[in-house]
């Protein structure tokens, strides 16, 4: 498929600094106690001191006790003690230089995940997500722990795809497959629709491949910023009564598996794919029955965070008349039996879920030189 040669990561955003130890208002120095007066009269000498020791041992029938140390052996046990190096040893090596106060080494993008600023604190998981992403946290580290020394099976016994191969051959089917290969022109969809009705999905726009800038909200954009982003590919799908549009969307990370996993992880604990301020955005195309698919439109979403590749894939749904949707449902929730939100009601979850099932689908077994299987 075409595409260009510019890539662009999208950066989290700065933080606040803060103050260095040199900045911060330095309290006052405590003045030092009086000192009592110098001793007067003849100084003591060694021969006095061992004189004195001797004389209490034999009064007391026993050792010596410890000499008083004269003031210039005083002051070199305090100079010992204070770092010096005694005789005959070498000095202890100077510490490195210190980062300032308050700051610390951080770790590679992938390691460290900065916070997400809420900045839409009425947006809450509902309790039964919350249990929903512990359940999710068990099957990812399950799952994550067993794909280590996995292998891909395809359809030869003979030829097996490890899942470092199989990591390594998503990475580049951005450019190595074709459009109708990533997004087919048409997605059968068997059970996928509400009350398991088959469902069936046409291609109607394909966006030019590029980079991420300006393709997300900012949040989602910091969201997904330490994995970084090389390559984008999007379509969107209308459903066959032309009544919903849905934007399916590939991003093709720069990430490691471990980047990938601690990502996925991510999501999974703080419960990002359920989000109303992380909902990705749509791709409208002008001339067909997607040219009204704005922001305001969106009415379903799913994102998710492959662990063996380093893709993120998602789909968000909305009606193709245009109207706006002012209760926007997560597709794990609207596709729960008894709900009764717009998006709903009239299948968008299903919508945004079975097609983001099949271009995922898709792009797994290819990895694995597997069959599309697209039902």
């Amino acid at each position: 498929m075409p595409h260009d040669t510019e890539s662009d990561e999208v950066r989290p955003a700065a933080s606040p600094a803060k103050p260095y130890a040199s900045d911060r208002p330095r309290l006052p120095v405590p003045s030092a106690p009086p000192q009592p007066p110098p001793p007067t009269g003849k100084p003591l000498t060694s021969e006095t001191l061992r004189r004195r020791a001797e004389s209490k041992a034999a009064a007391q029938g026993g050792m010596p006790p410890r000499p008083e140390l004269p003031p210039e052996a005083a002051a070199e046990g305090r100079r010992l003690h204070e770092g010096g190096a005694a005789p005959g040893r070498p000095p202890l090596p100077p510490l490195p230089p210190g980062r300032p106060a308050g700051s610390f080494e951080s770790g590679p993008p992938t390691a460290q995940l900065r916070p997400i600023q809420d900045e839409s604190p009425h947006h809450r998981p509902a309790p039964r997500t919350v249990a929903a992403a512990a359940c999710l946290v068990l099957g990812v580290g399950l799952i994550g722990g067993a794909a280590a020394g996995m292998t891909w099976l395809t359809d030869d016994p003979g030829d097996q795809a490890t899942a470092q191969e199989v990591f390594d051959n998503a990475r580049t089917m951005w450019h190595s497959k074709s459009v109708d290969e990533i997004f087919p022109r048409e997605l059968k969809g068997v059970g996928a629709g509400p009350g398991g009705a088959d469902r069936q999905w046409l291609r109607v726009a394909v966006a030019p491949d590029g980079n991420c800038r300006n393709a997300f909200d900012p949040l989602l954009a910091k969201a997904l910023s330490p994995v970084g982003c090389s390559r984008l590919l999007r379509a969107t799908y209308a459903d066959e009564t032309t009544s919903s549009v849905t934007t399916v969307g590939l991003v093709f990370t720069r990430s490691d598996d471990a980047g990938m996993r601690s990502l996925r992880k991510r999501f999974a604990v703080e419960n990002l794919s359920e989000r109303t301020d992380l909902m990705p955005r749509p791709y409208a195309a002008r001339g067909t029955v997607a040219a009204d698919f704005g922001d305001a439109q969106r009415a379903s979403w799913t994102v998710r965070v492959l662990a063996e590749a380093p893709v993120v894939a998602y789909a968000v749904t909305g009606f193709a008349d245009g109207r706006v949707v002012s209760d926007p449902q997560a597709a794990a929730e609207a596709t729960e039996k008894g709900e009764t939100s717009a998006a709903a009601q009239a299948g968008l979850g299903h919508d945004a879920q079975g097609i983001a099932d099949r271009i995922e689908r898709r792009l797994r077994n290819a990895a694995a030189g597997r069959g599309e299987g697209d039902q």
